[in-house]
């Protein structure tokens, strides 16, 4: 049976954890990787020294790599004292590849190597990305880093978000989306990782035109002035409205409700409505929502040397990509999902 060519598109510790579970199946993975963030240690870098933000691909290399577990927990590590603190050694790493290798493509090839990567990270652009933010107010924030730190967009909220200026799409993620049977839209930070993505023409337009299924990986949790509130239906519509036609052919949705303190807890910092909710199930639609537990069973804050936890509320990356594999290998209508979970 031929591999099936499976591309995920978005960033961050989304990407993280559907790729981990993904790796372990015997397919084709491309993952397209956001160039917009700008804070933490990415930031530092981007500023200093030039070069394309390395944060999000060094997640995803790390998901993907089949190195030991002292080169995973390396690629993690981070500095403390003074002058590098904050930094990953992942971060440093990848950007004296792209100084040495004189691109941050090819650094990131050569990063692949070093961790024994199965599949490729393929930036979404080689050129520098800058968000702009406008909120509500019409007040516009420049840079991604605004996402984590606004204490004016929290309270007022975002009314749009587009690019700086112009970029032009890594071929390669052109070409992978061409050739895909599978377009995975998803889980990540929806304005931070997700959108970036699809905001390069060449990249929304690609997956327009695709013949390939295109998933969306629906968010468990929503951001108190970014996504307040969001439904299912809310986040495929915006999704769509970007991507600039009705596309996407499955809905991957948590069916599992989280711990009731965890809620609470969410819910003290994001505001009510925390939970990303979908109602009206009988409703005719013409996409399918495939409803499973999605939820990872270790929950809880926790220190962990492969990614950044910061919530409560997390999918297992197991679970989600065996989902996955169901519908990629869901050829009619039948009901597939229930006997296989």
């Amino acid at each position: 049976m031929k591999r099936k060519n499976i591309v995920t598109i978005g960033g961050g510790t989304g990407s993280f954890m559907l790729l981990s579970g993904l790796k372990n199946y015997p397919v084709n993975i491309s993952a397209i990787v956001s160039m917009a963030d700008d804070g933490g240690s990415t930031g530092v870098l981007r500023d200093e020294l030039g070069v394309l933000p390395p944060g999000d691909v060094r997640q995803c290399l790390i998901a993907l790599s089949n190195s030991s577990d002292i080169m995973r927990q390396l690629m993690s590590y981070r500095f403390g004292g003074n002058r590098l603190k904050g930094h990953s050694f992942g971060n440093l790493l990848l950007s004296a590849l792209e100084k040495i290798k004189g691109n941050f493509v090819d650094g990131v090839e050569e990063a692949a190597k070093i961790l024994q990567v199965k599949g490729e990270v393929i930036p979404v652009t080689e050129d520098q990305m800058r968000l702009v933010i406008k909120l509500k107010n019409g007040r516009m924030l420049k840079g991604e880093a605004h996402l984590d730190h606004s204490k004016e967009m929290r309270r007022v909220g975002v009314a749009d978000i587009y690019l700086e200026s112009k970029v032009g799409a890594n071929r390669r993620a052109v070409g992978r989306i061409k050739k895909a049977d599978l377009i995975i839209i998803g889980p990540g930070d929806y304005y931070g990782s997700t959108l970036p993505n699809l905001l390069v023409k060449e990249i929304s337009d690609a997956v327009r035109k695709s013949r390939a299924k295109v998933i969306y990986v629906c968010n468990l949790t929503n951001k108190k002035g970014q996504t307040d509130g969001f439904s299912l239906e809310r986040y495929i519509s915006e999704i769509e409205k970007f991507i600039g036609c009705d596309r996407i052919n499955f809905v991957v949705f948590n069916g599992k409700k989280p711990r009731r303190d965890f809620i609470k807890r969410y819910e003290s910092q994001e505001g009510k409505g925390a939970v990303v909710e979908f109602k009206d199930r009988k409703r005719s639609r013409r996409y399918r929502v495939i409803v499973a537990d999605l939820l990872s069973s270790i929950q809880g804050e926790r220190k962990d040397t492969s990614v950044n936890v910061h919530t409560l509320i997390r999918h297992d990356s197991d679970k989600l990509a065996r989902v996955i594999m169901t519908i990629a290998e869901w050829e009619d209508g039948r009901s597939l999902i229930k006997e296989i979970l």
